[in-house]
C-alpha cells in the first residue's frame, strides 16, 4: 500500500518527494546515506525529515497489519458486517481501530458472560431500545425466567450487567469520554499512609492535583516513578457531565419506558466499574508515551552535543580519575590516546601524601610534557581540582579540565576495555577513558552504552527498547556526519557506520590487523562479508588518510569519483594542492560557473555537484571543528568567591525540562531556570555561554543563574 499522500499530508512536505524517500528507505538505504548522496531524490530532506517519514511509515505499516488481523478476527467469528467493516478500514488511528474492536475482542469470563449464557441478551437488547409495554415489569421479565434466572430482579440484574458492558465497549462512548478526559479531566495524587520517602523525593505530589492537558513530561515521570515506589497514589476524575453526555447520546433513555430507571443504574455501573477504569488506563498510557517520548528527545538532543564536542588533539593528557581512600589513579596519554603511563596518588584523606602526589604528578609532567591534565568529575574531584590547580598556577603551558566521567566505570569492566588493556587494572581503564573522552569525544564515548553516559532525565523508568533505538540513532548519525578514519577506528565506532554493524566492524578490524592499513576505498571489497549494497552505503563515510587515491580522505562517495575528477581539471587544479589553493580555486569556480550549464555537463545533480566542491574546498571537513572548544581552566574557582551579578563563562552540562545545568568553576553547577532563557534560545549540552550569577544558597548548595546576550559562538 502507497502511504505517500498521507504521510506527506501529515508531515506537511511534497508527495514526491515523500515517495522516493520512501522507496529509498524501502530499498534498505540508511539515512546517513540518504541524506547525505541521495539528495536529487529527495529534494534535499534532511536527516529528520527523512527518519520523521520513515517512523510514520512504519507506523502506517503495524496500523495496516493490525487492521487485517482484527479483519480477519471478525470474519473467523462472523461478526464482520459491511458496516463494521468499513469503519475499521477508515481508523485512522490504532487507538480507534482498538475500540472498533474491543466488543469482539476474545476476553476473560465477566459478569455480562453468565447472564448472555442464561439467555438474557434479549432483555438486555430492550434495555438498550427502552422499549415501551402497557405489560408490567413482572409480565416484561416473566419470559426469563428459568432453573438458571430464578428471580425478575436476577433477570434485570443480569440484563443490566450486559448492558453495562456494551456501554463499556461501544467506540463512541469510548472516543467521547477518552477525548473530554484528555481536555478536562484533573489527575489527582497523594501520599499513601505509611509509605516510605524518607527523602521526601515526591513531597511535592503528596497533594497534588493538575489538568490532565496542563501535566508536564517530567511531572508524569516523577508521578509515575512515586507510584511505582508505593508513595504515591494516583487517579484520574473525570467531569460527570461528560461521560454521562457521551453515554447517554449514544444509549438514549425514555421516561415512558419502563426500563429507564434500569438503564440509569446500568449506565452508571458501567461508568464506575468499566468505562472510566479503562479509560483512566488509556489517558495514563497516553501521559506516558507523551512524557517518555519527550524525555528521550531531550536525552537525544543532550547526547548530540556531547557527542559533537570538538576534541583536543595534539594534546598530551594526564588524566586523573580522582579518590579518596583508594587514591586518585592517573594515565598519560600521547595524543594519539595511546597509554604511555599509569600510577596511583594520595593527596587526600584519609592518607593525606600530597607532598609525595606533588612529586609523582610533576615527574610525570616533565618527563612526558604533559600539555592538559584532565580530571574526572565523580567523588573528590573538586579536592583533586584544588591540587591540580597548584600545579598548573606554575606553569604557563599547562592546564586543566573537569569533565564527566559518566559512564567510565561500564566501559572500565567491558569487554571492549578487557581487549584494549587486557594487562591494565580496571580503575586504570576508566581514567584511561576520563582522558580519552576529552581528546576525541565521538572516538571514546561510542564505546559506551549511550543511556550510561549522564545527560538524560528519568532514563531509568523510560521504555528502554525506544529508549536505546533513539540514542543508537543519534551515535549513528554524528558518527557518519563527522566520518571515521578506518585504519584507526575501533570497532564501537565502526559499527554505527552506515550500513556496517558490529559483526562486520569485526571482520573489518580483523582484515586490518591481518592485511595491514586499507590503502584505498577498493579494497572494502575485499573484507568478508562487504557486498555491493554495504560498500554503497559505507565507503563515503570511510577515510582514508595518505591513501594512494586522495579522494578517499574525503566525503565525496566513490559513484561520484569521475565527477570530482572533472571538476578538478576545470579548474586546473591539482589533486594534490594544498587547502588554501583549493580553497581558493573552488571559490572562483562558484563565482564564475553557469552551473546550469554544468549540471548538464556532468549530468549531475547541483546538490551534488556543490557537494563535492565543498569537499574539494576543505576535504574530510570535520564540523566539530565550527564548535568552541571546551574552556581550560588554569586557577580553581570557590562558591565563597561567587557574588550576586558576576558574570562568568560557563559549560553547559545538561538540558533539562525546568533549565540548564552550568559548570561555572565550581563544585556545584548553576541552574540556569527556563524562565531566564529566551523561548527561541537551543541550548546545547557543551556550549559555552555567558551567565550573571542571581543568588547562591550555601545551606542548600544552590546557585541560580542568568543567561547573559545570546549563545557564544
Amino acid at each position: 500500500m502507497d502511504f505517500s499522500q498521507t504521510i506527506a499530508s501529515n508531515l506537511n512536505l511534497p508527495v514526491q518527494k515523500v515517495s522516493q524517500t520512501i522507496n529509498l528507505i524501502k530499498g534498505n538505504n540508511t539515512v546517513p546515506f540518504i541524506a547525505r548522496y541521495r539528495k536529487e531524490m529527495t529534494g534535499g530532506l534532511d536527516e529528520v525529515q527523512i527518519r520523521e517519514i520513515g517512523d510514520a511509515l512504519s507506523r502506517l505499516e503495524n496500523l495496516g497489519q493490525r487492521r487485517q488481523s482484527i479483519l480477519l478476527s471478525l470474519d473467523e467469528q462472523g461478526n464482520l458486517s459491511a458496516a463494521l467493516k468499513k469503519a475499521i478500514e477508515n481508523a485512522a488511528t490504532l487507538t480507534q481501530l482498538e475500540d472498533l474492536y474491543q466488543p469482539y475482542r476474545p476476553k476473560r469470563r465477566t459478569r455480562a458472560t453468565d447472564a448472555r449464557e442464561k439467555g438474557l441478551a434479549p432483555l438486555a437488547d430492550q434495555l438498550i431500545r427502552q422499549s415501551v409495554s402497557s405489560k408490567s415489569m413482572d409480565a416484561l421479565l416473566a419470559p426469563f425466567l428459568n432453573e438458571k434466572v430464578a428471580s425478575a430482579e436476577a433477570a434485570l440484574i443480569g440484563a443490566a450487567d450486559i448492558v453495562a458492558e456494551i456501554i463499556a465497549e461501544n467506540a463512541n462512548v469510548r472516543q467521547s469520554v477518552r477525548k473530554s478526559g484528555f481536555e478536562h479531566g484533573t489527575l489527582v495524587s497523594e501520599n499513601i499512609k505509611n509509605s516510605q520517602d524518607e527523602r521526601q523525593t515526591y513531597a511535592l505530589y503528596y497533594q497534588f492535583e493538575q489538568r490532565v492537558k496542563d501535566l508536564r513530561p517530567h511531572q508524569v515521570l516523577a508521578i509515575n516513578r512515586g507510584e511505582s515506589d508505593k508513595v504515591l497514589r494516583i487517579s484520574i476524575l473525570f467531569r460527570e457531565a461528560d461521560w454521562r453526555n457521551a453515554i447517554f447520546s449514544q444509549f438514549p433513555l425514555n421516561q415512558k419506558s419502563v426500563f429507564y430507571e434500569t438503564l440509569k443504574l446500568a449506565a452508571e455501573d458501567s461508568a464506575q466499574r468499566l468505562l472510566l477504569p479503562a479509560i483512566e488506563r488509556d489517558i495514563r498510557r497516553g501521559l506516558t508515551e507523551k512524557a517518555e517520548t519527550h524525555a528521550i528527545d531531550v536525552f537525544s538532543k543532550n547526547l548530540k552535543g556531547l557527542l559533537t564536542q570538538p576534541p583536543l588533539t595534539n594534546q598530551v593528557v594526564l588524566a586523573i580519575d580522582p579518590g579518596f581512600r583508594t587514591g586518585s589513579k592517573v594515565v598519560i596519554l600521547d595524543p594519539t590516546g595511546r597509554l604511555l603511563d599509569t600510577g596511583t596518588i594520595y593527596p587526600h584523606p584519609p592518607q593525606n601524601r600530597k607532598a609525595e602526589a606533588y612529586h609523582t604528578v610533576n615527574d610525570l609532567i616533565n618527563k612526558y610534557q604533559v600539555t592538559l591534565i584532565v580530571i574526572g568529575n565523580g567523588t573528590a574531584s573538586r579536592e583533586t581540582e584544588q591540587f591540580v590547580a597548584e600545579i598548573t598556577k606554575q606553569d604557563d603551558s599547562l592546564n586543566y579540565i573537569i569533565t564527566s566521567e559518566a559512564g567510565a566505570s561500564v566501559y572500565s569492566a567491558s569487554e571492549i576495555a578487557r581487549q584494549e588493556f587486557p594487562d591494565v587494572d580496571v580503575s586504570i581503564r576508566g581514567a584511561v577513558s576520563i582522558g580519552r573522552r576529552v581528546q576525541d569525544p565521538l572516538a571514546e564515548l561510542v564505546k559506551i552504552d549511550p543511556k550510561s553516559i549522564g545527560v538524560g532525565l528519568y532514563q531509568h523508568d523510560l521504555n528502554q527498547t525506544k529508549l536505546s533505538e533513539a540514542l543508537s540513532k543519534v551515535v549513528e548519525s554524528v558518527v557518519n556526519a563527522v566520518g571515521v578514519d578506518v585504519n584507526t577506528a575501533s570497532v564501537p565506532l565502526l559499527s554505527y557506520v552506515s550500513g556496517i554493524g558490529p559483526a562486520l566492524a569485526e571482520k573489518m578490524v580483523q582484515y586490518r590487523e591481518g592485511n595491514g592499513i586499507f590503502k584505498d576505498r577498493e579494497a572494502f571489497h575485499d573484507v568478508p562479508g562487504l557486498g555491493t549494497k554495504t560498500f554503497e552505503q559505507c565507503a563515503a563515510f570511510l577515510r582514508i588518510r595518505d591513501g594512494s587515491n586522495p579522494l578517499d580522505a574525503t566525503a565525496i562517495h566513490p559513484e561520484s569519483y569521475p565527477i570530482a575528477r572533472r571538476l578538478f581539471t576545470m579548474m586546473s587544479l591539482p589533486m594534490d594542492a594544498d587547502q588554501k589553493t583549493r580553497s581558493d580555486a573552488v571559490k572562483k569556480f562558484k563565482t564564475e560557473a553557469d552551473f546550469s550549464k554544468l549540471v548538464a555537463s556532468l549530468n549531475a545533480g547541483l546538490p551534488t555537484i556543490l557537494d563535492i566542491l565543498d569537499e574539494i574546498a576543505r576535504p574530510g571537513r570535520d564540523p566539530r571543528e565550527e564548535i568552541p572548544k571546551p574552556m581550560l581552566r588554569k586557577d580553581v574557582l570557590n562558591m565563597e568567591d561567587l557574588a550576586p551579578g558576576m558574570q562568568l563563562m560557563g559549560t553547559i552540562r545538561n538540558v533539562v525540562d525546568f533549565g540548564a545545568f552550568v559548570d561555572i568553576g565550581v563544585k556545584t553547577d548553576g541552574l540556569l531556570h527556563k524562565s531566564k532563557i529566551k523561548k527561541d534560545t537551543d541550548l546545547q549540552v557543551g556550549e559555552i555561554i555567558n551567565v550573571q550569577i542571581l543568588s547562591i544558597d550555601h545551606e542548600r548548595n544552590r546557585i541560580s543563574l542568568d543567561l547573559k546576550e545570546s549563545k557564544q559562538s
